[in-house]
């Protein structure tokens, strides 16, 4: 798993092994928040099994969610890197297993695998990258146009059709903010449509979306 990881793409089985040897393995249930915004950093995760949600949420509650993230994807670095306070919370979306390495093993993984820092600088040319394109679309788009962006580049094919992650009404309305019943409304013409149809909670995109509802 670690040599798929883009994180520690390009080492040999030899530096995986001996990174293994300062990181700890970490199980958490469903909903667990294991980074808190705010908090001092401390460690890195990586994402071995499972899918989690970066968000920010106000006093009363009320989030926004950032990204979801599953297999290989690395948390908390940027923090770690700056020296500066958690900048976002993560959750677990479902039981989830992480790689953790401490803030004094991932720097010492710098110092002796020069390779990681460049995988890790074009990890977070891409994180800004995202983050200029979400900025943008916030900006430009309505809340239609921010749901069926999700929708598409969220989706993968699977047996021949494009279908998304796991998502539930409520988190889909946290990533475009807006509320619960305006994206139920956007979901449930699409599907009159036959646009979309629902496997579990995974979207099926039948063809392509309309640009405008």
């Amino acid at each position: 798993m670690l040599m798929q990881a883009s994180l520690f793409e390009g080492l040999s089985e030899e530096d995986i092994a001996m990174i293994k040897q300062h990181a700890t393995i970490r199980h958490y249930r469903k909903n667990t928040v294991i980074i808190e915004r705010g908090d001092d950093a401390n460690a890195l995760y990586m994402i071995l099994e499972g899918q989690v949600k970066a968000y920010v949420a106000d006093e009363d509650g009320k989030e926004l969610i950032l990204s979801q993230q599953g297999r290989g994807s690395v948390l908390g670095e940027l923090a770690l890197l700056a020296d500066i306070p958690r900048t976002a919370s993560v959750m677990t979306l479902e039981e989830s297993e992480f790689l953790v390495l401490s803030k004094s093993a991932f720097m010492q993984c710098l110092g002796d695998h020069p390779t990681i820092a460049f995988n890790l600088i074009r990890l977070l040319a891409n994180q800004v990258h995202t983050l200029t394109e979400s900025v943008t679309d916030f900006a430009l788009l309505n809340v239609y146009g921010r749901v069926v962006k999700i929708l598409n580049d969220s989706a993968t094919e699977e047996n021949g059709v494009r279908i998304t992650p796991r998502y539930t009404q409520q988190q889909l309305a946290d990533r475009v903010g807006a509320s619960r019943e305006m994206v139920s409304k956007i979901l449930k013409d699409l599907k009159a449509g036959g646009y979309l149809s629902i496997e579990g909670k995974r979207y099926v995109i039948n063809r392509k979306l309309p640009d405008r509802w």
